[in-house]
């Protein structure tokens, strides 16, 4: 697994993704990963986190689309230079999946902006690579 980036409107959203062995059950069909999103403002505008919205897509195909306030319960401001870290979990019916997203902000200005999570995967070493 390796790290993920994404720029847009001066923010940039890295995210590092790790699958969680301990917390997986792959006999019962449960797999859990865990992802690390660092959002770092590199613009010239304060922005404010207000909404989050994910397309997360099985091995199968199955689509699931999540929507809520904020992250981790949280609305972080992100003046210039600053930056907000925080960590949260997936558990999948498959041993492998993608997510990606995008966070709603605010500007000071009150401009609505859309910041993209980049597409990541989520892999586990239960994935078979099946050759036809």
């Amino acid at each position: 697994m390796g790290m993920y980036e994404a720029v847009t409107h001066g923010v940039r959203v890295r995210v590092t993704p790790q699958y969680l062995e301990e917390e997986s059950s792959p006999d019962e069909g449960r797999y859990v990963w865990a992802y690390t999103i660092d959002i770092l403002n590199e613009g010239s505008e304060t922005v404010q986190l207000r909404t989050r919205h994910w397309r997360i897509t099985d091995a199968t195909g199955r689509t699931e689309e999540v929507r809520g306030p904020g992250v981790v319960g949280q609305t972080p401001v992100l003046a210039p230079g600053a930056s907000f870290r925080y960590t949260s979990g997936c558990p999948l019916t498959t041993p492998s999946g993608i997510m990606v997203g995008s966070y709603q902000m605010t500007t000071d200005t009150g401009k609505r902006i859309n910041v993209a999570v980049p597409a990541f995967s989520l892999d586990s070493p239960h994935a078979t690579r099946s050759l036809n």
